[in-house]
């Protein structure tokens, strides 16, 4: 029996809000999965489709600034690109940021992988009225560079056939100037190549990183054969590196690196017209204010809320009404079959998983994925900095407590888009005091019902107060500072609502697969509970 070929892999790289997210959304089908790199928390989205006649399997990977990592989620994905079989990388650029955007390109040059360039953004880059030469950065480079307007598809079609070709050529990376490219060779010429396989990097990637001082290398090195020399000669060729330029090694080459950026940006881009006040600015003005922000946050998330309690209502009506109806058939036989108080059990969890996800989940996430990716929330985020600091956390920890709103599963899923395991620890414990849509209805229902509606927000108010006071104390409890908080505001853009379902569909299916079945299991376990009259007893204890 001939074994299965393995699929073409392709890796998408790039910096946060690059539009790496949409690239993967227009290239994947549903058959998605989502998971964690081995021993992290840090995720990864990958998904299998067909072109040219070829399988091919996309691995999203996160969002990363540099490969000279200072955090988990850059040393996860660099170790991925250099240790798995990767036939192809797809590095997405923001074309409207390219001279920023292009250092994480040369660091990538240096891993010496079949690599394309996909300058995203086009469209952003016009505005701001930049024209680039996209013939003469892929001569300089020494790849493949297309141009690409993900939202609207443009150049997916292309970008796909350049990653997918068979000549694909693997380039050296680009030199620095001469005292630091002689620094480089002069402690590449005394590592013997049995130490480099050793470490399974490519050559020139590895002295580079050695002089950056990455750790990690420095202290394998020191139990390796030849090791000290090596080290002493990387001593010695940092210190006159550092002499020769005032700062440190490391930051000799992150300035290489940045410098080499500007050069190539400066040959390849001119600005055909000054850049113009756009609608994003006048936005912004109202936006981002320090009073008028917040007023306008408070409207949209009463707006979505109100949407989707309507609409849940609604909806929630409809599809609940035959399990109602088979539940009362069900109730007077479940009483005297085990057998069908286990089936009713079953109706019941089914019936509550669909009496979440489609009033309430779906609503919920196509609004905060919508918010998400026309450019808001990060905008919220950025407001709320300075609020969730008091409480030991970030702006950026906003995303997940309003999703916890909607269903706190679906909530906790998305704390793995903060970078601090901390944050993600304390994010995930305070989450679960969020009342969620169930919990809203019986608020509104029973509070709103006997005390009125101000009471009603009133206990909201409350919530939020407990939440804060157990963040401090939770903050207090587990050691570690609360680092600098950095985000990206991207540009304002009108999402596709394809991109927007998938998007959907990927933070429902993890509700779907994992949730949902426990919701039947805890039902069908009520229904026994009820069966042998346990639960009598239970509620008579707690009464």
């Amino acid at each position: 029996m001939h074994n299965k070929p393995r699929p073409y892999r392709i890796a998408l790289i790039g910096q946060p809000n690059s539009g790496k997210s949409t690239i993967f959304n227009n290239l994947a089908g549903f058959k998605t999965l989502t998971g964690n790199f081995p021993g992290t928390t840090v995720s990864y989205t990958k998904s299998s489709t067909r072109f040219m006649g070829k399988e091919i399997e996309i691995i999203d990977l996160p969002g990363i600034y540099s490969l000279s990592y200072s955090d988990i989620a850059e040393k996860v994905a660099r170790d991925f690109i250099l240790k798995e079989e990767i036939d192809a990388i797809i590095n997405v650029a923001d074309a409207s940021v390219l001279s920023r955007s292009l250092e994480l390109t040369l660091q990538l040059l240096e891993l010496g992988k079949p690599l394309v360039l996909c300058l995203n953004m086009m469209d952003e880059a016009r505005k701001k009225g930049l024209e680039i030469d996209i013939d003469k950065l892929s001569q300089l480079l020494g790849i493949p560079v297309i141009p690409t307007t993900a939202v609207r598809g443009i150049g997916i079609v292309e970008l796909m056939r350049s990653s997918v070709g068979s000549n694909l050529p693997k380039p050296s990376g680009l030199k620095f100037r001469k005292d630091v490219e002689e620094a480089i060779e002069e402690l590449d010429r005394i590592i013997p190549q049995n130490i480099i396989e050793q470490f399974g990097i490519p050559r020139r990637f590895f002295v580079i990183r050695l002089l950056e001082g990455e750790t990690e290398l420095i202290d394998q090195l020191r139990k390796a054969q030849q090791g000290e020399t090596i080290l002493k000669k990387l001593e010695e060729v940092s210190k006159r590196l550092e002499e020769s330029h005032g700062v440190p090694a490391n930051l000799v080459l992150s300035s290489e690196r940045h410098a080499l950026s500007l050069d190539i940006f400066e040959q390849v881009a001119k600005i055909i017209h000054p850049p113009k006040r756009t609608i994003d600015d006048i936005i912004d003005i109202y936006a981002m204010h320090p009073v008028v922000g917040y007023l306008l946050l408070g409207a949209v998330l009463g707006i979505v809320f109100l949407l989707v309690f309507k609409l849940g209502n609604f909806i929630g009506n409809i599809v609940l009404s035959p399990f109602d109806k088979l539940d009362e058939l069900l109730s007077s036989i479940a009483k005297k079959s085990i057998i069908f108080a286990i089936f009713q059990g079953i109706v019941q969890g089914i019936a509550g998983g669909i009496g979440i996800v489609l009033p309430y989940l779906i609503p919920l996430l196509l609004f905060i994925s919508f918010l998400e990716d026309a450019g808001y929330l990060p905008r919220a985020a950025f407001l709320l900095d300075g609020l969730f600091h008091r409480i030991g956390l970030h702006g950026k920890s906003v995303i997940p407590f309003i999703l916890g709103y909607g269903c706190n599963v679906p909530a906790l899923i998305v704390t793995r888009i903060l970078d601090s395991p901390l944050d993600r620890l304390i994010t995930g414990l305070l989450v679960s005091f969020i009342p969620c849509s169930a919990r809203s209805i019986v608020i509104l229902a029973l509070v709103g019902a006997y005390l009125g509606p101000f009471a009603a927000l009133a206990l909201y108010f409350l919530n939020l107060i407990v939440i804060g006071i157990l963040g401090r104390i939770l903050r207090g409890l587990f050691p570690g500072s609360l680092e600098p908080f950095l985000m990206d505001i991207p540009t304002y853009k009108f999402p596709p609502f394809r991109h927007l379902w998938k998007k959907t569909y990927f933070r429902m299916y993890e509700f779907l697969v994992f949730a949902w079945p426990l919701i039947i299991l805890a039902s069908v376990l009520m229904s026994l509970l009820s069966f042998y009259k346990i639960d009598n007893i239970i509620n008579s204890l707690l009464s």
